[in-house]
């Protein structure tokens, strides 16, 4: 199935962190990416994620606007907007 790609705007990309805010129609996705760096989300709005994971498993997951959350380097997925309103969120990648 053919998706259509989330918009990824980069705020900042230093010397110490890279800051995308992810923006995503219901249905839009990340397409698949393994992340290269320690990286923290913010969410801007509740976000109702579809995650994509290796092996062919999916799983679903709620999370609130303003939520925080980190995860380690070597995460590797899609994200898809399972809702059916528009997400966004904010990833920081620690370099």
């Amino acid at each position: 199935m053919q998706r259509p790609p989330a918009t990824a705007t980069q705020l900042i990309d230093d010397d110490r962190v890279r800051v995308t805010r992810f923006d995503f129609e219901p249905g839009a996705e990340t397409g698949w990416h393994r992340h290269g760096m320690d990286y923290v989300i913010t969410t801007l709005t509740d976000c109702r994620m579809l995650l994509e994971e290796p092996g062919g498993e999916s799983r679903e997951v709620l999370i609130p606007s303003g939520t925080v959350y980190r995860r380690d380097e070597g995460v590797e997925h899609n994200v898809i907007n399972g809702g059916d309103a528009p997400m966004s969120f904010v990833e920081t990648e620690l370099k």
